[in-house]
């Protein structure tokens, strides 16, 4: 089994690099999974916890590199999960 910084998508490409991945499909996919309101406990951001819109998140995101990082990084650890079989706590 491949360490899970390796995990790759169904392209080849790794899910770390994000390769074709944008902002705005990374938190779609992430509300779908989570919804808003999971995603604030999870990262305490209030984007997702007052009027939490798509958005309004994005555009948060995109003017706050420390927040977008949280973000990706819960994306980058989902992803990885789901390809490797596991859940994520």
């Amino acid at each position: 089994m491949p360490p899970p910084a390796d995990a790759r998508d169904a392209s080849g490409y790794l899910i770390r690099e994000l390769h074709g991945v944008t902002l705005a499909a990374l938190l779609e996919y992430l509300v779908a999974h989570y919804g808003f309101e999971e995603l604030d406990k999870r990262l305490r951001l209030n984007c997702f916890a007052v009027n939490p819109s798509l958005k309004s998140s994005l555009t948060f995101l995109r003017r706050t590199p420390w927040a977008r990082a949280k973000v990706e990084e819960l994306y980058i650890a989902l992803r990885t999960a789901e390809v490797l079989g596991r859940r994520l706590p």
